[in-house]
């Protein structure tokens, strides 16, 4: 059997992968402290189950438009003019099945084979691997932990080709926890439109941001900005929300018209009851509950951070958002899936390896779980790291 050639160049999710073996562990009865989730481990709220379950009943069970319905990319609209101050029409928006979809569907529009991509590491496994199946290169910029991971902007303009077509930024960041300023979009923002690249905002965790920083979208810095970047956003993480499957991108209707073409053809529409749910969560007044999940993250990044200090084989960067802490492992002298399959092995302790995000010499460790199962892990770590 001849298979694609594209496909199997695509490698699988290192992130999928660990926490299926964690999770098949502790089914089969084994003790498993499991630091690898990628989503909040609250309950989705109430008002939004109900909302559902309303819909449900009543009979909403058929095809929305391709492209979302009309209420819910309305509500985004409303979402994102209050929030973001972005101004949006409901033919700038598209919903689909997640924020990695919608990521997904934008790459697939804007890029041709032999485009090039710039992707600020660390990064999100999945950025390069889209990437990818777009037909485009992914261009990995220089790391700079020296920058708090920060892509610096002489980096940017250096890595920038005749074939450059897209920057991906992702803030707050998926595994690092970064955050960017105001005036350091704006910089990124400046060289994109000089450049004429177009910029995938990845947004996704907007609203897990720690000690009273401020959330600010590149799309926010100049009326230019915002005609070059395509916003990417959902409800998945701010409303725990995962399993329901919506995210969407706001951006140049041109851009979202071939999207939704070629969403019509792959998926079609989101789940009808998922819609629904995803617009009460948009609409309806639930700071309070997003309010005490963040300041539990806090609470538990805390723990983490002062479990592991003073420790030399594993060190933490701080992250200001999020809910993951990226770990300095160099001193162990291991690779990172070496280390993550070795500490699940041996201590059952699931951690996700930083190779695929872009730096080998790191893991990370989600406390989207209990402060009980968070100290548990550091525990277990620490005892087991000394043998290094």
């Amino acid at each position: 059997m001849k298979l694609s050639e594209k496909i199997k160049k695509i490698a699988p999710s290192a992130t999928l992968e660990i926490t299926s073996k964690a999770k098949a562990l502790r089914a089969s009865g084994e003790d498993v402290v499991i630091l690898a989730a990628g989503e909040p481990d609250f309950d989705t709220p109430q008002i939004i189950k109900d909302a559902a379950l309303k819909a449900l009943d009543s009979g909403y069970t058929k095809y929305t438009p391709a492209a979302g319905s009309v209420s819910l990319k309305k509500a985004i609209c409303q979402k994102l003019k209050k929030d973001n101050g972005l101004e949006y029409s409901p033919n700038e928006v598209i919903v689909s099945n997640g924020a990695k979809h919608s990521i997904y569907n934008i790459l697939q529009v804007l890029c041709s084979d032999g485009d090039e991509v710039l992707i600020i590491p660390p990064f999100w496994l999945s950025y390069p691997e889209m990437v990818k199946l777009a037909g485009a290169t992914p261009v990995k910029l220089s790391m700079r932990k020296d920058n708090f991971f920060k892509v610096d902007p002489n980096d940017l303009e250096r890595a920038i080709t005749s074939k450059t077509r897209v920057l991906i930024l992702n803030s707050p960041s998926n595994p690092t926890g970064v955050i960017y300023d105001k005036d350091e979009l704006k910089a990124i923002a400046e060289i994109c439109v000089k450049n004429k690249i177009m910029i995938i905002s990845d947004e996704i965790y907007e609203k897990i941001i720690f000690d009273g920083n401020e959330h600010f979208s590149i799309a926010e810095v100049s009326p230019e900005a915002k005609e070059a970047t395509i916003v990417i956003n959902g409800v998945s993480k701010s409303h725990s929300m995962t399993g329901w499957r919506i995210g969407y991108a706001a951006g140049d209707k041109d851009v979202i018209k071939l999207a939704s073409t070629l969403q019509s053809h792959a998926t079609s529409g989101p789940c009808s009851i998922s819609q629904v749910a995803a617009e009460c969560a948009i609409l309806s007044d639930l700071e309070d509950v997003m309010d005490k999940n963040r300041e539990t993250f806090q609470q538990r990044r805390d723990v983490l951070i002062e479990g592991f200090s003073g420790e030399d084989k594993i060190k933490p960067f701080k992250p200001l958002g999020a809910f993951y802490l990226f770990c300095d492992i160099s001193k162990c002298g291991v690779d990172s899936m070496t280390f993550s399959k070795d500490l699940l092995e041996e201590k059952n302790v699931a951690v996700i390896p930083g190779g695929p995000f872009g730096d080998d010499s790191a893991v990370r460790i989600s406390f989207a779980t209990d402060i009980e199962t968070i100290q548990m892990g550091i525990d277990r770590i620490k005892e087991w790291v000394k043998k290094f």
